[in-house]
Parts: C-alpha cells; structure tokens; sequence
C-alpha cells in the first residue's frame, strides 16, 4: 500500500488569501483508492454547502467550495475528473485527452463519501473502487485539488502543483502522485 500525504497551494494572487491549510493523505490498495481532506482556517469566511440530505449526481460543482482529484493512466492520455461538495453531492467526468471528449463517467451511479464539518475545520473523506475504470495492474498519475469559493462569491484554486499561466487542473504535467 502506498501512501502519501499533500499540501495543496493556493493558485498565486495578488489579492490576499485566507488563512486557510488543505492537506490530507491519498493511498492506493490494490485498486482501493482512498483520499482524506482536511480543511483548517478561518472557515467562517468561506462558503460551505449545508449536507444535503439525498446527496447525488450533480452538474457544475465547481462553481462552490469542491474538492477534486483526478486520475489518469500512466502513458495515456485519458483521465477522470472526480468532484466532491461538502454537501455530499459528487460527479465524475472522463476525459479522452487535455478538456477534450467530456462525458459523465457513467460506470458510477453512487460515490459514497463521509464530511465531517467542525467549527475549526473540515474533513472528507472517500474510499473508491477504481475496477470500474482502471485495472489494478496499471499505473495511475494523480491531481489533488480543491476550489474554495469564499463568501464575498471570490474563488481560490488550490493544487498540489500549478504548471499553468492561469489556474488549470487539467493541465496532465501537474499529475504528480504515481500510485
């Protein structure tokens, strides 16, 4: 098993950020896929989805407070995008190339993850079986990612690397966690 912890960066801005830390860890058991996030700080100033009590598919997470990751195959192009709002709702899209060939990744109808929101932080957490997408014997390459939407309606991007001009979580170079 092998696994990792992250620290995320926040995509470099001239306006200032909040005091905010995302980190967590990402392990990989046979085609068990397990990642933890932990956001700590001021949470007051960010806006965070109450859960939702039917969580499920859901378009355009992205445009609130998310976290994201995404796999892809080692020496292919093909990726997936999975999002996960503190609200319980999720997505995954797959990707045949760089933003290219969208579509809903329909091999999931349930991602069940667990959030955990305290005053002081937030935690979320998912344990995924990848059999649907990959097989156990290929290499996958990973981007951890969040969007943090701020009250003020102000977006924050947070990455583990940022290889881009502007802040691009698809970019394939910024897949840095071989598991």
């Amino acid at each position: 098993m092998n696994d990792q912890t992250f620290y995320l960066q926040p995509f470099p801005s001239p306006k200032s950020l909040p005091n905010l830390k995302i980190a967590g860890n990402i392990a990989r058991n046979s085609n068990q896929l397990t990642i933890c996030y932990t956001l700590e700080g001021d949470l007051i100033e960010i806006a965070i989805a109450p859960p939702s009590n039917a969580p499920s598919r859901k378009h355009e997470l992205w445009e609130d407070t998310c976290f994201e990751f995404f796999v892809g195959i080692k020496d292919s192009a093909r990726y997936w995008e999975f999002n996960l709002s503190p609200a319980g709702y999720w997505n995954i899209y797959r990707f045949d190339g760089y933003r290219q060939g969208m579509q809903e990744e329909t091999a999931f109808t349930i991602l069940p993850f667990n959030v955990q929101n305290q005053a002081d932080g937030l935690a979320l957490a998912l344990d995924v079986d990848l059999d649907k997408i990959v097989s156990a014997e290929q290499a996958i390459e990973v981007a951890i990612t969040s969007v943090i939407k701020h009250r003020d309606g102000e977006v924050t991007y947070w990455a583990l690397t940022h290889r881009g001009a502007e802040a691009d979580f698809h970019l394939r170079d910024s897949f840095i966690v071989e598991l």
